[in-house]
């Protein structure tokens, strides 16, 4: 299981490698990350006609064996500083993973043959061409370039635009050198994943469409709760493999007024993204003091222009002094590291889950519609007698008084036969409760 902290550079602090430091780490281990995800290192298209903004897209890249000059403090040794950078985030303890952008580059790009066209609007890019007989060594070259700079993983952009085949390839040279290589995939189609995971070889896989789209649904149109334990059904021993997420830099910001619009509202939806089925979970820099989005467009914190959120620079403030972040985002954090906290708890990192709504209704004022519940259990080696944790999300506007029942089948473990028929619990709106049973 990784916690991964996904985070745009140029828009951390000064924008340069070097504001990575040991209390930026020190920061980030306090959240219980284990991964950062550095967005936007690779050199990238900048002051062209066909670039979108200034400096431009991270997603349309110009030399895949060079980094951005702009985050490197002197610019003519940037890629050292970039193994520098490397070098104190393994000190630190956290792995490093960078963006794989298989399916496109910019039009200038020399490294890889290219189709004379683009997909969507994607204007400030050109497909790569895979019947190019080159296209396969020359992306294994890629990798292995970066694998050899001490890089832990890559966040594969647009799997499903690429060849499947080439892929499993790919993964499967680069594993011949480098073993524990993590590959994360962005997919979004649900009946691709088993295949993507068992044949292809990714590590991880976005569960866009299914825990994304689902809360968010939950969260903004107030759709049923219900969809949770479908998705939990459907990807069924697939859920270790999934990563959860309430935010990326395609996504519109959670605290955005195109999303839920406060930022305390996503104590339900951390909970079940985190915590309930043992998938890894990415949290997107600034999310967890609330950044809205306010200076971009749409709710999304822009890849395309220099931008600096309100709220990062309070939290760069904060992670400098102990200072800089407002009584609404101190709080906000504080319970980020809460609930992600709970991640270092077997009960939580090994355990087993067992999802409560089946069993619960009305009557015991469970409503399956806003209310959503599980257990996590452990049972530790040498004992008889395993631990418990409930675990309850109300997704509803309403204060939830309720009484869960804990169902026989659970009971008649023999580790958990001392666990109560039932359990009363009392959540406020759009808030969680989490509880060990005694």
């Amino acid at each position: 299981m990784e916690v991964i902290y996904q985070v745009l550079p140029r828009i951390w602090g000064k924008g340069k490698f070097s504001e990575w430091d040991a209390k930026a780490f020190a920061y980030l281990k306090s959240l219980n990350v284990t991964a950062v995800w550095y967005t936007g290192v690779i050199r990238h298209a900048s002051g062209k006609p066909f670039v979108k903004g200034n400096p431009g897209s991270p997603y349309s890249i110009e030399d895949y064996f060079d980094v951005n000059p702009y985050l490197a403090d002197m610019p003519e040794r940037r890629m050292e500083e970039f193994r520098n950078l490397v070098k104190r985030t393994h000190r630190a303890g956290l792995k490093v993973i960078i963006d794989y952008v298989p399916n496109h580059v910019s039009p200038d790009c020399l490294d890889l043959p290219k189709c004379p066209y683009c997909d969507y609007d994607w204007t400030d890019t050109l497909k790569v061409d895979y019947s190019h007989p080159d296209t396969y060594g020359k992306m294994l070259e890629i990798l292995l370039f970066w694998a050899d700079k001490g890089v832990d993983g890559f966040r594969c952009d647009m799997v499903e635009m690429v060849p499947p085949e080439f892929l499993k390839w790919l993964i499967a040279e680069v594993r011949r050198r480098y073993p524990e290589m993590l590959f994360i995939g962005e997919a979004y189609d649900r009946n691709n994943y088993r295949r993507y995971i068992e044949d292809l070889g990714f590590d991880l896989l976005y569960d866009k469409s299914g825990f994304y789209d689902n809360v968010r649904a939950i969260i903004r149109n107030g759709a049923s709760a219900r969809n949770l334990t479908r998705n939990w059904q459907f990807l069924q021993d697939l859920q270790p493999d999934m990563l959860n997420f309430l935010e990326n830099h395609d996504e519109q910001r959670f605290a955005s007024t195109y999303f839920a619009g406060d930022a305390l509202k996503a104590f339900p939806a951390l909970a079940v993204g985190a915590l309930f089925n043992g998938a890894s979970f990415m949290v997107y820099a600034g999310q967890e003091v609330g950044t809205d989005a306010a200076e971009g467009a749409e709710g999304r914190t822009s890849i395309f222009n220099w931008t600096g959120p309100e709220q990062m620079k309070h939290l760069h403030r904060h992670v400098r002094s102990g200072k800089g972040l407002d009584a609404d985002e101190l709080k906000l954090l504080e319970r980020y590291r809460e609930i992600l906290g709970h991640l270092s708890d077997p009960v939580f990192s090994e355990g087993y889950n067992y999802d409560l709504c089946w069993c619960n209704s009305p009557a015991g004022g469970f409503d399956p519609e806003q209310h959503f519940a599980f257990l996590r259990y452990y049972r530790e080696p040498r004992r008889r007698k395993a631990r418990a944790v409930l675990v309850f999300c109300n997704f509803s506007a309403s204060h939830a008084s309720v009484r869960l029942r804990i169902p026989d089948d659970l009971r008649s473990k023999p580790e958990l036969g001392w666990l109560p028929v039932n359990w009363g619990i009392s959540v406020p709106p759009m808030e969680i409760c989490i509880r060990e049973l005694k």
